[in-house]
């Protein structure tokens, strides 16, 4: 594993190497204090992992990425944001898998990079990874989503700094004040300030909201019908989230919300209007996994979007995060169940009553 960091402050090199290896550690790091030296050394090396703060010596942060994402395209890529550049967070991300806090920290640094390598470990195949590494151009991580994210883990956060973030993508804010006037949420009010459109419609509802149009707003697979795609994603959404109890049952919504995200890639096995596999190349459902992975949303998310076709190969035991999408998936698709799998879980006796709630979820989606 080699990581190559790239910034400014040397003095910290040695200090991270020590702690590194105090947690026993060992991969190869390489530092640079200037993007010349971080190109020279990645034209001449593999890279898996590339760390750049913002405004490196001799070049932007956000080029040199982009740069070293043309030699190694299979690198996850990571930018080094401090406090007062939090507000280059949306930009960066066009750029980057991930963001970190700068000065870096040896723990964040391995909790980032050893998910990295469980995203690997679970799909490891050679295929796959080739097949990502030729794409020229990846979907862009949904950045309005993570920055909503970070936003919320502060439990102190007020609805005026989330509506903030909103009116940041006129086009989001005019949808959030679209979905809140609708007879659902409106009371028969009607709402015409974002921050009373993010009381209302409250944080786990605006969460799927912003994600499912951010990742389904562009495709590079023409093949696609996305208007269809996000139409299943949202009610397979709110089926997975009855599947599941407490936090479970956000994990189940966010894993079906994105379980066919892997479609919106070239070179993928894709599903048509009738239902069928298309396609050469790896599946669309391993592919969007990978994809995930490296934007770094929670590994049951990633691994459940990876096993959703297959719900027997999650390493989850028991009934959990990947059945839940796969029932909601195919319920709402109209597809086969794998029952067996139910089965060997004690929970196919649940499936007529999932049936039902499906059913009305699709009768509710077509109102």
């Amino acid at each position: 594993m080699i990581v190559l960091v790239v910034g400014r402050d040397a003095s910290l090199n040695e200090g991270i190497v020590a702690a590194l290896e105090d947690l026993g550690v060992d991969w190869t790091l390489q530092f640079c204090a200037d993007a010349t030296s971080a190109l020279t050394f990645a034209q001449a090396n593999k890279v898996d992992v590339m760390l750049c703060e913002l405004r490196p010596v001799g070049m932007e942060g956000t080029a040199l990425l982009d740069r070293i994402r043309g030699h190694h395209p299979e690198a996850a890529r990571i930018m080094l944001l401090d406090e007062s550049e939090e507000s280059q967070a949306m930009k960066a991300l066009g750029s980057a898998h991930r963001i970190l806090n700068k000065p870096l920290r040896a723990e964040e640094l391995l909790e980032a990079v050893e998910s990295i390598d469980e995203l690997r470990e679970i799909l490891s195949s050679p295929e796959l990874q080739r097949s990502i590494g030729r794409i020229d151009k990846l979907p862009p991580p949904p950045k309005l989503y993570l920055a909503l994210t970070r936003a919320l883990d502060d439990p102190d956060v007020s609805p005026a700094s989330l509506a903030t973030l909103i009116q940041q993508d006129p086009a989001m804010a005019a949808k959030v004040l679209r979905l809140c006037n609708s007879a659902y949420f409106s009371g028969g009010r009607t709402i015409s300030d974002i921050r009373t459109a993010v009381i209302r419609l409250g944080q786990q509802i605006l969460r799927r909201m912003v994600l499912a149009t951010e990742v389904f707003s562009d495709s590079t697979n023409s093949a696609v019908d996305r208007d269809a795609m996000r139409q299943r994603a949202l009610l397979s959404s709110q089926l997975a989230a009855r599947l599941l109890a407490g936090s479970s049952a956000e994990l189940a919504s966010t894993a079906a919300l994105l379980a066919e995200v892997g479609m919106l890639l070239p070179g993928v096995q894709y599903l048509n209007k009738e239902g069928e596999l298309e396609g050469d190349g790896p599946h669309y459902a391993e592919a969007g996994a990978y994809l995930l992975g490296m934007w770094g949303l929670p590994m049951p998310i990633v691994e459940a979007v990876a096993s959703h076709h297959q719900p027997s190969r999650s390493k989850a035991r028991g009934f959990w995060v990947g059945g839940a999408v796969h029932v909601a998936r195919a319920l709402i698709a109209k597809q086969p169940i794998d029952e067996e799998y139910l089965r060997q879980v004690s929970m196919l006796d649940r499936l007529p009553a999932w049936q039902k709630l499906a059913d009305d979820i699709l009768d509710q989606g077509q109102d």
